[in-house]
């Protein structure tokens, strides 16, 4: 293994145990989420769900693209090419984002009762098929401190980026971290205060010391996140003062790159616009916002954990590879990427479905909501190898300078999503939108994928397809093995039945997930080791090295 590869190997494992101590604490918040406001069938928890993923929205709108794709080869390039060391530029960088995000915070913030009216679909006159007046009054409310974490997010990211391009990448995979602490924390207050779901997850009894309790400790969790980034400024050997020239240092170039990507995040956004009124049509009836998000959040799970963490390391040597225009370098780097990524996502998508059921029920308290949110989870999964392969894709075009593809890639996942989406509204019962909106996005998502895959396969002269199609395919068989084994766990423990134990209660559920978690991955990483796996070899041998000598040690003793 060479020196790049286990320096590559560090920073995933780096990153990846941030993500996945974040997404673990994540998920927890959720589960106490629904236990304090309910989920299914729950108008306090839909109006909180619409007005929480507000800012997420306009931040992606203002930031998101730029950030993630465009800066890190900007400031790669200026550190190789300015004499000072790209400090000039990021300077300049982080005034103008930050007088830009704190700009459009303020007018997000009091645009606040437009927004969610725009997002949620109105009900009818017999109160189904949408938000009740009473809930969108609820959800403006919960939007009047939700939406500065617009500013927040954006600082977030922005710092982030800037610090991952200077190869310092664990912070920015633990500031959520202390997100999800605070988080936490602010829903163990509001429970100790004002109960659980069965006494808020109603509109009328929400007061302005609910709403202060709920949205105000969520959004204190995003501000203390992008604080714990400055701790780590100077150790990037970073130093800031605030710098309002802003021509002659290639602000242009990061703007013109910018415009497509802002182009491809509005599609995006219109898509998740439709997405969030026709969803609304579900509220109060079954799955509808709250249940979708918290679903994506699962789905998420080890997509961000994985995926994310891997991207991340490859990108920024991607981007290296791609100034000195080696693109065989390139080409390297992305199957290398795809059939790390795969090892696991592969894996995470069977095992996903098999616990789904006893997962819903971590959130929900009958069988027949857990029911509800499991469908929707199996109505994702589909997509999950792909949407991570994307994720890959799309930073070998951000890697290139070359926004413009992936704008065009965007256009075919939403057009698919936009026109399958309303297709469901027309013809699926409001209580099933969500599961055909989750069916939707793994249709419309493999479809870019694939778009992708071509497009990047002749940009770079080829991907190696044939080695990473045959490690897929070994990934599939053995995740099948592990899935089956599972299968069986899950029967087992009643996981399919009302009165089985996975659904007896929060701790059963979680129980379930565990052991047949545990049992899946050691069949799976099993059969991975029979074939001694380079891909696997290469993932975890810093680890390795760093603990034999730890337990040659403790035997010694």
């Amino acid at each position: 293994m060479s020196a790049q590869q286990a320096g590559l190997g560090r920073a995933s494992v780096l990153l990846a145990s941030g993500t996945m101590v974040s997404r673990v604490l994540g998920f927890v918040k959720t589960a106490v989420l629904a236990a304090a406001i309910g989920q299914s069938a729950s108008r306090a928890a839909d109006s909180f769900a619409l007005a929480n993923q507000l800012p997420n929205n306009i931040y992606a709108l203002i930031a998101g693209g730029l950030l993630s794709a465009v800066l890190v080869p900007q400031i790669v390039r200026a550190a190789t090419q300015d004499d000072d060391g790209g400090q000039r530029f990021i300077n300049k960088i982080v005034t103008l984002g930050t007088i830009v995000f704190a700009a459009v915070g303020l007018v997000g913030t009091l645009l606040a009762p437009l927004l969610v009216r725009i997002y949620a679909q109105q009900a009818g006159s017999t109160g189904q098929g949408g938000y009740t007046s009473d809930a969108i009054a609820l959800a403006t409310a919960f939007a009047y401190w939700c939406l500065p974490q617009i500013f927040f997010y954006a600082m977030y990211s922005l710092l982030s980026e800037v610090l991952n391009a200077r190869q310092v990448f664990g912070p920015f995979t633990w500031a959520p971290v202390i997100n999800n602490v605070v988080a936490i924390a602010g829903l163990v207050v509001f429970m100790v205060l004002f109960g659980g779901s069965a006494e808020n997850s109603v509109v009328d009894v929400w007061t302005p010391g609910r709403i202060t309790v709920l949205a105000g400790t969520a959004s204190l969790g995003v501000l203390a996140q992008a604080g714990f980034l400055l701790l780590f400024w100077r150790r990037a050997g970073l130093s800031f003062r605030p710098d309002f020239r802003w021509r002659g240092v290639g602000l242009g170039a990061t703007g013109k790159a910018a415009g497509w990507l802002f182009g491809m995040v509005l599609v995006t956004q219109l898509a998740g616009l439709v997405q969030s009124r026709v969803a609304s049509e579900g509220s109060g009836t079954g799955a509808s916002n709250a249940v979708l998000a918290n679903s994506w959040l699962l789905f998420m799970l080890p997509h961000g954990i994985v995926a994310v963490s891997i991207a991340t390391a490859y990108f920024t040597r991607m981007s290296g590879h791609a100034s000195r225009g080696d693109l065989r370098a390139v080409r390297t780097d992305l199957s290398q990427s795809l059939r790390t990524i795969g090892m696991f996502m592969v894996f995470a998508t069977v095992a996903m479905c098999v616990v789904a059921y006893p997962f819903a029920s971590f959130f929900e308290s009958t069988f027949t909501g857990a029911s509800q949110m499991a469908q929707v989870i199996l109505g994702f999964m589909p997509g999950l190898v792909l949407f991570s392969v994307l994720f890959v894709v799309q930073r070998v075009f951000f890697a290139l300078h070359d926004q413009r593809t992936p704008f065009f890639m965007q256009i075919v996942q939403s057009g698919i999503f936009v026109v399958g989406t309303l297709i469901s509204s027309a013809v699926v019962p409001d209580e099933l939108i969500a599961v055909a909106i989750a069916v939707t996005t793994s249709i419309a998502g493999s479809a870019q994928t694939i778009v992708a895959l071509v497009l990047v396969k002749r940009r770079l002269g080829g991907i190696d397809g044939r080695w990473v199609l045959r490690r897929y395919l070994q990934f599939a068989f053995f995740s099948l093995v592990a899935g089956a084994v599972g299968l069986v766990v899950v029967t087992g423990l009643g996981g399919f039945t009302p009165d089985g134990f996975a659904h007896s209660g929060r701790i059963a559920g979680i129980l379930t997930v565990v052991v047949a978690g545990l049992v899946m991955a050691v069949v799976y990483l099993g059969l991975l080791a029979l074939i001694r796996l380079p891909e696997l070899t290469d993932l975890t041998a810093p680890v390795i090295r760093r603990v034999r000598p730890l337990a040659a040690r403790l035997l010694r003793r």
